[in-house]
């Protein structure tokens, strides 16, 4: 059987808690083995960031909360999943449109290709949804 490690958080959905979900996930895979100063974690912390921001900026108020999964298979990898319950889907904007946010989702997606991961939105039964980042990372075997 495989040894998959799980962590996973439910804060309020506030800016203020954009911050603390970057340092949960950067704690929590630092707890198991990821190079707390090495580009994964880095990597894990920015994807947090971004999904978490969207949850709090997107979703008008209408998902009072966010939770913030993590997942570690031994030899497999890492997923991250954040999840709202604002039906919403993430969108893309096009290069052109010229605005100061709006591009959470490209950073999500380039860092997702870079780490040759996968990306996928499923709804929830509740009408929400979860974005999962899937990256293929194994924890050392000294863990």
């Amino acid at each position: 059987m495989a040894d998959i490690r799980e962590a996973s958080v439910t804060l309020p959905s506030d800016p203020a808690s954009v911050a603390a979900a970057r340092r949960f996930a950067a704690d929590v895979v630092a707890e198991w083995g990821l190079p707390a100063g090495g580009d994964p974690v880095h990597t894990v912390r920015l994807i947090v960031s971004e999904l978490a921001t969207n949850a709090v900026q997107h979703t008008f108020g209408q998902s009072p909360a966010f939770t913030v999964d993590l997942a570690l298979e031994l030899g497999d990898g890492l997923r991250i999943g954040v999840t709202d319950s604002h039906p919403r889907q993430p969108q893309r904007l096009p290069a052109a449109v010229r605005q100061d946010n709006g591009r959470g989702m490209a950073i999500v997606r380039s860092l997702t290709a870079e780490g040759r991961g996968r990306l996928t939105v499923t709804p929830t039964p509740q009408g929400g949804k979860t974005v999962w980042i899937a990256l293929p990372w194994a924890a050392p075997a000294h863990s």
